[in-house]
């Protein structure tokens, strides 16, 4: 993997090098989502390029889970896009991604289980040096700010992903459909 990377890097063409990477993420998360973030970090170098790397990857993260209650993806119902994913450092081995997504009508009555979705196969995929918020982005959603303060609360969220249901339908929302 590092060999690819640095031919790519060799012959300056970095969208080729991001769709490379990409298509080679283990999207399970674990040890090799942080040896590419390492090998990233040193091919980059540059703080705004580490961070457009990661809203990326990030990105390329939750475009793909599918809707609770379509046979589409959050992207492809324009639930989530790489516009509405942020992320900044907060400290030297620390960053904070805010996710922003929107419903697909103000009354969505699963934006908490969308809201869910994301945040498992996120935790599951990022390395502990990632602090997550997932918002509803404003003035989308009739009780966003109620639906923010549940899937931003650990121990709700916690409680939740303990229903055995539920997470049935978690884990089939974040399958791989490649």
């Amino acid at each position: 993997m590092i060999r690819i990377l640095e031919r790519f890097v060799q012959n300056g063409s970095v969208m080729s090098l991001i769709n490379d990477v990409h298509g080679s993420i283990n999207t399970k998360g674990g040890k090799d989502d942080e040896n590419l973030l390492h090998v990233k970090e040193t091919v980059y170098g540059t703080n705004s390029n580490v961070i457009s790397f990661h809203m990326l990857w990030i990105t390329n993260l939750i475009r793909g889970i599918i809707d609770p209650e379509k046979p589409q993806t959050l992207e492809d119902l324009n639930v989530v896009s790489e516009e509405n994913v942020h992320v900044s450092r907060i400290g030297e081995e620390e960053y904070l991604v805010k996710v922003v997504f929107v419903p697909t009508v103000p009354h969505c009555s699963l934006a908490s289980l969308i809201g869910l979705c994301m945040r498992s196969k996120l935790e599951k995929c990022m390395p502990e040096k990632f602090k997550l918020d997932i918002f509803i982005k404003e003035g989308t959603h009739s009780t966003a700010e109620e639906i923010n303060k549940q899937i931003n609360d650990k121990e709700r969220v916690a409680a939740a992903m303990e229903n055995p249901n539920l997470q049935r339908i978690i884990d089939k929302c974040i399958e791989e459909e490649y």
